[in-house]
C-alpha cells in the first residue's frame, strides 16, 4: 500500500462514509440524546453557584462551559473500538484487509464524514451560548479561534487513536470492550466533561495534566471559552499533541501486531 494509493482513495472513502452518515442519521440523533450529561451538570452547577461563584465560575460561566462541552463532545469523538470489535467477531474485517488501503483510514474517514451533520448540532449550541452568556462565551481573537480548532482536531485524534488501540486489543483478548469501559470511566472523571478540571484540588489537577483525558474534551472547551493566554495555550497544545503522537505510535504497534494474529470467523 503506497502513500499515493491512500491519498487517491481518501476522497472516495469520505464520500461513501458521508452517504452512510446521511442514510443513518437517526443513529446520530440517538448519539446526541445520549450525550446530554453536560446539560444536566450545567443545571446542577448553576444551582451550586447561585449564592456565590465557585472558583472563577459564576452561573453564566457554568452555562458557557457546559454548552461548550456539549458542542465539543459532538465533534471530538470516535466509535472505532466498537466497530473493530464487531468486525473481528463477525469476521468481516477480512474483507477490509483485502483492500489496498489500511482499514484504519476507512475508520477515520467514517468518523470525519459525520462532522458536517454534527456541526448542525454543535453550531446552534455555541450560538445559544453566545446569546445567553455574551461574547465571552467564544474566543475574542483570531489566534484563539485558531488554537481552538487545533485543540479540537487534537481532541478528536486522541479519541480516535485511543479507540483504535483499545479496539485492536480484541485481537489478543476475547473482547476489548471492557477495557473501553474503563477508559470511558476515567474519561468522565478526568476530562472536564462533568466539571471544570480547574475546580479539582491542585495535586489531583497536576495528575490529570499528565493523562490524556483532559486533552480530549477539557482543553478544546477551555480554548473555546477563552480560559488561557497565549503562553499557557501553547504549552497545553504541545502537551496535547505529544499525546496524539504517543497514542498514534501505540495504536500502530497494537494494530500491526494484532492483524498478524487475525483469523476470520463467524458469518
Amino acid at each position: 500500500m503506497s502513500a499515493r494509493t491512500t491519498l487517491r482513495a481518501l476522497p472516495t472513502l469520505l464520500r461513501v462514509a458521508f452517504a452512510e452518515a446521511v442514510a443513518y442519521r437517526a443513529e446520530m440523533l440517538i448519539w446526541v440524546l445520549s450525550t446530554t450529561m453536560p446539560l444536566v451538570n450545567m443545571v446542577l452547577w448553576i444551582a451550586v453557584a447561585r449564592d456565590a461563584p465557585v472558583g472563577r465560575f459564576t452561573e453564566a460561566d457554568f452555562v458557557g462551559y457546559f454548552l461548550a462541552t456539549f458542542a465539543v463532545r459532538q465533534l471530538a469523538t470516535s466509535w472505532a473500538a466498537w466497530l473493530i470489535n464487531w468486525e473481528v467477531k463477525q469476521g468481516t474485517l477480512a474483507m477490509r484487509l483485502m483492500r489496498p488501503i489500511s482499514p484504519l483510514w476507512a475508520y477515520g474517514m467514517e468518523s470525519v464524514a459525520n462532522f458536517p451533520l454534527r456541526l448542525v448540532v454543535a453550531v446552534p449550541v455555541i450560538l445559544l451560548s453566545v446569546a445567553l452568556v455574551g461574547a465571552k462565551a467564544v474566543p475574542q481573537h483570531a489566534w484563539q479561534w485558531g488554537f481552538f480548532v487545533l485543540a479540537l482536531v487534537g481532541g478528536w485524534a486522541i479519541a480516535f487513536l485511543a479507540n483504535v488501540a483499545i479496539g485492536a486489543l480484541c485481537f489478543f483478548l476475547e473482547s476489548s470492550e471492557r477495557v473501553l469501559e474503563v477508559w470511558l470511566v476515567l474519561f468522565f472523571v478526568c476530562s472536564g466533561y462533568m466539571y471544570p478540571v480547574e475546580l479539582l484540588p491542585p495535586t489531583l489537577r497536576t495528575l490529570i495534566d499528565w493523562l490524556p483525558f483532559r486533552y480530549q474534551i477539557g482543553l478544546p472547551v477551555e480554548m473555546l471559552t477563552g480560559a488561557f493566554g497565549w503562553e499557557e495555550s501553547v504549552r497545553l497544545l504541545l502537551a496535547q499533541w505529544a499525546w496524539v503522537a504517543g497514542l498514534g505510535a501505540v495504536a500502530a504497534v497494537v494494530w500491526t501486531q494484532g492483524v498478524k494474529r487475525f483469523a476470520a470467523f463467524g458469518g
